[in-house]
């Protein structure tokens, strides 16, 4: 029998990231042959992925990287199934160096393809599923490219990236605050401008329906019913549309008795108001249109606007799950 020593163990458990007992019956069934046993646990690794490739990986680590020039960034989310795995070091040591290699690559294919120590990143998840005993894999893979990046990360469970026209005077700043904006409120595009018309039309006639059946629940309960919007988007108010909404305020102005000589006063807050309740869509998914975050009276484009002549031209968003 060959003689398995602590060395060997230590050098096998370095490579591979492998415990102590594993990395020591590998050797042995290897008799001693360094990279028989890699082999080994190689395949012991890739018996668990099997036998966990339907489970679950929920948890993780969702990380970013971007470039010493700022202008090239990815955001990948490491998964486990665990919380347990998600926080211990090991684990945030290899997400670290996946980030280090996805940076380089466009898209999650050729990333799984690269090189990481002699094998692939693929056959690498795979090693590690072996090692820690849980599914482990990439479930998000964003790359980015501006004239200039910036970024945030929430807990190691949301990682966002931010691109400019241009970089500006303290455009760290108002990259963080976007990427935190990203991040907190979950946009998927940059602007209202974006939304196709049947995707706006078939999301309103949905979210009314919703109302209307919740209404009918609390009409019967004899609660205070929920208003049922008109619009969803500014992509649908027109100026004909707002116009509209002017004359209603003007006549709802009347019907109270406000004195004509004040309505300049008051129409802009309701025109406001009429805005705010129409647009939930573009709250909730338009980056620019939403609120921010740090000032609710002003919506991100207006922060963006504080900053002089640069644009947002794109972002990213990973999470776990």
């Amino acid at each position: 029998m060959v003689k398995i020593s602590a060395s060997d163990v230590k050098n096998l458990r370095e490579a591979t990231g492998a415990g102590m007992m594993d990395c020591k019956n590998a050797l042995v069934e290897a008799e001693g042959n360094f990279d028989k046993a890699i082999e080994v646990l190689r395949k012991k690794g890739q018996k668990v992925a099997a036998k966990r490739a339907d489970r679950e990986s929920s948890e993780g680590l969702a990380i970013t990287k971007i470039n010493d020039a700022n202008t090239v960034g990815v955001a990948i989310v490491l998964a486990c199934e665990t919380d347990f795995v998600a926080k211990n070091d090991s684990f945030k040591e290899l997400a670290e160096k996946f980030v280090d290699i996805a940076i380089n690559f466009d898209d999650r294919e050729s990333f799984l393809q690269a090189d990481f120590g002699g094998i692939t990143v693929a056959e690498k998840l795979i090693e590690q599923t072996g090692v820690i005993g849980e599914k482990i894999d990439i479930t998000a893979f964003e790359k980015i490219e501006a004239p200039y990046l910036g970024s945030y990360t929430h807990g190691g469970k949301i990682g966002a990236i931010v691109g400019l026209s241009k970089e500006v005077d303290n455009a760290e700043t108002l990259t963080k605050d976007l990427a935190m904006q990203i991040a907190s409120m979950g946009a998927s595009t940059l602007s209202y401008k974006d939304f196709d018309a049947d995707f706006v039309a078939n999301e309103t006639a949905a979210r009314i329906a919703v109302i209307e059946k919740d209404n009918i629940e609390l009409g019967r309960l004899g609660k205070t019913l929920k208003n049922v919007p008109q619009f969803i988007s500014r992509a649908q108010l027109s100026p004909e549309v707002l116009a509209k909404a002017e004359d209603d305020a003007k006549a709802e102005l009347k019907a109270e008795g406000k004195p004509e000589q004040i309505w300049d006063r008051i129409l802009p807050g309701k025109i406001e108001r009429f805005i705010s309740d129409n647009t939930t869509l573009d709250q909730e998914q338009a980056l620019l249109d939403q609120n921010f975050i740090k000032d609710e009276k002003k919506s991100v484009a207006d922060y963006v606007a504080t900053y002089g002549d640069v644009s947002v031209t794109s972002f990213v968003r990973v999470t776990l799950g």
